[in-house]
């Protein structure tokens, strides 16, 4: 059930993408008096699932899920019409249209993406808010994994600020040290200061790891599971565990590796438990499963740390929404550079399908599925403005070009840019989408550290 929630979430979001984004494209042309042939959202070679005409255009809906298209009469596109080229120029050609239009047509689908995320980031604020766990409230500090240990980090180090700058949301930190590639870190240790510096290598070894950091807390009991060996040893909700075969033990992290290295094993935990307002300390044997479990369900993490809330009026959300959607642009950017980056090596966490697939949870939250959607918009957005033939951003480009030298190019060179196009394209669809079967197959886990 939770993959079908997952994939429910994923193309519903996606098509209301392709959807925004080609109407861009078709409202302009509309507009300008450009006849749209067809609008389709997925691709329909040999035939379509379901398809009407009106008007000038067809409208349907194709049976290959990965995308979408309008074809615009006088243009080459992925449609790759040349019989029309041939054909004389008609008035409602999109070739026929002065530069200014034809380039305000290819734009479309990228500026409708962007006012697609600007709404969607508004109605985020205004419904349900900023809500997050600020850095200064992370009084347990944080558990990270062996690379970020090679850098110099330690278990319970708290992150003041990433290269002298504080990050108010903790979530952003390590979005911050990627994609601005921060030389260093300062850290609260002990209660001294600290400034841990960060190779330019570690980039590459940040992205190809998970769980590089996550907030440490204490191990308190929500709930023993039936038959398990918490519940067997009495431990009751709100139980927290304090020591480990007589030794000092705090930390849930710490009871992982200690659970695991005693599987199968009787140990004895010690206990803190309120009883009338008195703290009693108790110790108890506990039976450790074969997988290094006692069976007991955490007390969720915001109840051990405050969630800072932010509220919005409808007013105030919306120059909010307009600077979430600035921000993301700027980090998705960010992370576009450090993928021609060769040093960083994060072309290596490009994936395809799935990755997109995996961001979305598997329960459905409509708050999560906008904050997706909103950021895959953006996506789409900037992905489709590169200057990359068979792209919007191709077009743009080869517009731009001929606006400057006062000279169309010629048909046939735009076939042959379009093909290039075309076949990069496809090479990266490819080489995105083995990268996920590759992660897959090593039972490699994709770390989502781009949604917040």
């Amino acid at each position: 059930m939770d993959i079908v929630i997952k994939v429910l979430q994923f193309i519903l979001s996606f098509s209301l993408l392709v959807i925004i984004h080609e109407f861009g494209h078709f409202f302009f042309a509309r507009l300008f008096g450009t006849r749209v042939e067809k609008f389709y959202l997925f691709f329909n070679p040999w035939f379509s699932l379901f398809k009407f005409k009106k008007g000038e255009t067809t409208y349907g809906v194709g049976w290959i899920p990965f995308g979408g298209y309008v074809k615009i009469a006088g243009m080459i596109d992925e449609s790759m019409d040349t019989e029309q080229m041939k054909q004389p120029v008609q008035p409602w050609e999109f070739r026929a249209k002065p530069a200014w239009q034809r380039l305000l047509i290819m734009v479309g689908g990228v500026v409708m993406n962007i006012v697609l995320a600007v709404c969607i980031y508004i109605g985020i604020s205004y419904t349900w808010g900023d809500n997050y766990i600020a850095s200064k409230d992370v009084k347990y500090g944080y558990v990270f994994n062996d690379v970020a240990k090679e850098i110099g980090l330690r278990d319970g180090d708290k992150i003041i600020d990433v290269a002298g700058e504080p990050v108010e949301d903790c979530a952003r930190i390590l979005q911050t040290m990627i994609f601005d590639q921060a030389p260093y870190v300062t850290v609260e240790r002990d209660g001294t200061a600290m400034r841990i510096d960060i190779p330019e290598t570690a980039t590459a070894k940040i992205l190809d790891t998970k769980n590089f950091m996550d907030i440490r807390v204490p191990f308190v009991i929500a709930q023993a599971a039936k038959g398990g060996g918490a519940a067997k040893a009495g431990l009751q909700p709100g139980d927290t565990l304090i020591a480990f075969n007589g030794v000092g033990m705090r930390y849930f992290d710490e009871y992982q590796q200690a659970f695991s290295a005693h599987k199968g094993e009787q140990v004895n935990l010690g206990i803190a438990r309120d009883s009338g307002g008195v703290t009693k300390i108790i110790t108890v044997p506990v039976e450790i499963s074969n997988e290094g479990l006692i069976e007991a369900k955490l007390v969720p993490i915001n109840e051990l740390i405050p969630i800072s809330t932010h509220r919005y009026s409808f007013l105030e959300s919306i120059p909010h929404g307009i600077k979430l959607t600035g921000t993301e642009i700027s980090s998705y950017a960010k992370q576009i550079k450090l993928l021609f980056s060769p040093k960083t090596e994060a072309y290596k966490s490009l994936g395809g399908i799935m990755t997109l697939g995996s961001v979305f949870p598997t329960y459905w939250s409509w708050e999560a599925f906008w904050h997706i959607t909103a950021f895959f918009s953006i996506v789409l957005a900037i992905m489709n403005i590169l200057p990359i033939p068979g792209l919007d951003g191709g077009h743009v480009l080869f517009l731009l070009v001929e606006v400057i030298t006062r000279r169309k190019p010629s048909d046939k060179f735009m076939e042959r840019a379009t093909t290039v196009g075309f076949i990069l394209i496809l090479a990266l669809l490819i080489f995105a989408n083995g990268n996920d079967i590759y992660k897959q197959k090593t039972a490699y886990e994709i770390y989502r550290f781009f949604i917040k």
